[in-house]
């Protein structure tokens, strides 16, 4: 599952063999290992991974389900992947089983009065469910207060977001292509 991971990266930034190994300071040939299961990174590489593709090195961790069956189909809850930490205001689980196909979903649980300071811009299609708690999202410089049973949908636009409310705001993220 980790190949399959670096490779969804890879081609979600667009990104080629020539111009990662080039990045990383690595050989083509060992780059295209990495992606085929053939070589194993070692912390130091999944370091470099991670800081080219802008996401948490934990994300390349606890990949074992508990059956062969279930590996790419199933998410047991207490196997999901945890992205980020309490004191950055937002952790995130990867529901899906791996980076590959067309979309992920990720649970995201936003802190009271955490917030994303400096909008992004990313080469995708978002859309979310607010589970619980309050909600703020600006799409295209337009903030809209969403609470329990909101959802929300947009497509290559800026965005941000804050928690204005007391208690944590729990959101189902689904983002297309996978981006993490």
């Amino acid at each position: 599952m980790l190949a399959g991971d670096i490779r969804a990266l890879r081609k979600a930034r667009g990104l080629t063999l020539s111009e990662i190994a080039l990045k990383l300071g690595r050989s083509v040939g060992w780059v295209s290992q990495v992606e085929r299961g053939l070589s194993v990174p070692s912390v130091g590489d999944l370091r470099a991974f991670a800081d080219l593709f802008d996401v948490p090195i934990s994300l390349f961790f606890s990949h074992d389900v508990p059956a062969e069956e279930e590996r790419g189909v199933i998410v047991r809850a207490g196997r999901r992947r945890v992205l980020g930490t309490s004191e950055s205001g937002l952790v995130e689980e990867l529901l899906s089983p791996d980076l590959g196909g067309s979309f992920e979903v990720v649970r995201s649980v936003f802190a009271p009065g955490a917030e994303m300071k400096v909008a992004a811009l990313r080469p995708t299609e978002e859309a979310g469910y607010i589970v619980s708690g309050l909600f703020d999202i600006e799409i295209a410089g337009v903030w809209h207060r969403l609470g329990e049973g909101d959802s929300f949908r947009f497509e290559g636009k800026p965005y941000r977001w804050r928690n204005p409310g007391a208690e944590p705001a729990v959101v189902i993220w689904v983002v297309s292509p996978p981006v993490y």
